[in-house]
């Protein structure tokens, strides 16, 4: 009689957060360094945390350019940021200058201009004129909600008043 090769069987990690932190990754899209605290406030351990990770990667629930595309969107159509502060945003949450390059790039310039009027327009109302002062007032705010200082002023300067 022969001997059958018996397949071999990869066990599969079987932890039990596994579960749980594939919930919390599928809710929305995390980061590393999301999932990582998540998995130390849930008392794991530092093997098993990266080893949790390193499966999450593999099994695509976590994937770093994806939730830094999702995070500028987010932040830019939603709060209305700039690119400033969404940078700083990603840089927070340990995100690598790669994904946040291509994060920034899938912001449309024409969109990015318009959200920028926008905010300026709801901040002008504030005012009863547009003097010196008030455009210089009007300019922090927008440097301060991540607008870069060279297009506000140019947006600035076009504005009548």
């Amino acid at each position: 009689m022969e001997k059958k090769e018996q397949p071999i069987i990869i066990p599969v990690f079987d932890h039990p957060l596994k579960f749980r932190i594939e919930n919390y990754c599928a809710y929305q899209e995390r980061s590393q360094y999301e999932v990582r605290q998540k998995l130390y406030e849930w008392k794991a351990y530092p093997n098993d945390v990266e080893e949790l990770i390193a499966n999450l990667i593999t099994s695509n629930f976590l994937n770093e350019e994806r939730f830094a595309i999702a995070f500028a969107g987010g932040k830019f159509r939603i709060l209305n940021w700039g690119r400033k502060k969404i940078q700083y945003g990603l840089k927070l949450k340990q995100i690598s200058s790669y994904c946040i390059q291509i994060a920034l790039r899938t912001i449309d310039e024409d969109e990015y201009v318009a959200v920028l009027q926008k905010v300026l327009r709801q901040k002008l109302k504030n005012f009863e004129s547009a003097s010196p002062l008030q455009k210089k007032k009007l300019a922090v705010f927008a440097q301060q909600r991540g607008f870069e200082s060279e297009l506000i002023w140019k947006l600035l300067k076009e504005t009548k008043q």
